[in-house]
């Protein structure tokens, strides 16, 4: 009897250590938010309601920082820079989670381990941190609003992706790829004999996340990553229907921001249009579909339409 029991509470051990399935996993539906780092806030103001058009609100995470909205779901948080923030101006990535605290679970279960407690603030809403294995903060957020209609006057009303650098493409795939299940999207480079860019759909969406991708293998060698590169390498993209039409709006009423490019055809086919807020960070206009064939790799999954 002892040695049947001491073997049962054996299987139970075993049970409890073996990694549950993703079906069991909570959906991620997509981007929830970009949070980066502000050394100027009335300038960064600026950039955000005026050029951009979001809508500005309080921090539930930071009383000293703030979010500009693009709609009830999606927005990027601001925070004041720390005096030693280094080069970087990248505070942290979230995604989107129907169930914040049932995937905080899901992820200890499956071994991950630095996972904070839940938090929800006074309206509802409710996320964790942990982080990925290159040292970037990640946040998986449960929205308690339901409303994903653009914000009066906002450019655009959607997220599409962020990106941001990373240096090792095989360590960061055990996390976001074979762990929480993001689905390959495409790829490519500016040579086609080089990686430059890895993107990823949500496992349970069309945004995506991309690697930019520095050091041997791209063309973006490490000595060249300095504050100003890594401005454009760690940015968000806003999806619109029409790039023409979107850079117009801006143009006509002045609120081109003063360092911007483009429009020009992506190497995935996709017009783009870069603006830049006060401290570098590079917000990118893109449409939502391809409007020619990409360069290096076909799409493997659908492109969102809206």
């Amino acid at each position: 009897m002892i040695r049947r029991l001491a073997c049962m509470a054996l299987l139970s051990l075993t049970l409890a250590a073996a990694p549950h399935p993703a079906s069991d996993r909570p959906a991620i539906g997509g981007v929830s938010h970009l949070a980066v780092y502000s050394t100027d806030a009335a300038k960064t103001r600026d950039f955000y309601t005026r050029v951009l058009g979001a809508r500005e609100g309080s921090d539930p995470e930071n009383p000293a920082g703030k979010r500009y909205y693009f709609s009830p779901r999606q927005f990027v948080e601001v925070l004041p820079a720390p005096a030693t923030h280094g080069p970087s101006m990248l505070a942290h990535v979230a995604y989107a989670t129907l169930d914040a605290a049932g995937l905080r679970r899901w992820l200890a279960a499956n071994g991950m381990t630095g996972l904070s407690p839940v938090q929800r603030s006074a309206d509802g809403d409710q996320w964790f941190t942990t982080h990925d294995p290159e040292g970037n903060e990640v946040q998986f957020v449960q929205s308690a609003s339901a409303d994903t209609a653009a914000v009066p006057g906002a450019i655009s009303g959607r997220i599409i992706h962020v990106g941001f650098a990373v240096h090792d493409r095989a360590k960061q795939d055990g996390f976001y790829r074979q762990l929480l299940g993001f689905r390959p999207y495409w790829y490519g480079a500016f040579d086609a004999s080089k990686v430059d860019w890895v993107s990823q759909q949500t496992p349970d969406g069309h945004d995506w996340l991309e690697y930019m991708m520095v050091g041997p293998g791209s063309d973006v060698p490490l000595e060249k990553v300095d504050a100003n590169q890594l401005g454009v390498l760690n940015h968000l993209s806003l999806g619109v229907r029409n790039m023409e039409e979107a850079v117009t709006t801006l143009y006509r009423a002045d609120r081109l921001s003063p360092r911007h490019d483009g429009p020009q055809m992506g190497r995935d086919g996709k017009w783009q249009a870069n603006l830049y807020d006060p401290d570098g960070t590079r917000v990118e206009l893109m449409e939502f579909q391809p409007v020619t064939k990409p360069c290096c790799s076909a799409f493997t999954a659908d492109s969102p339409t809206q």
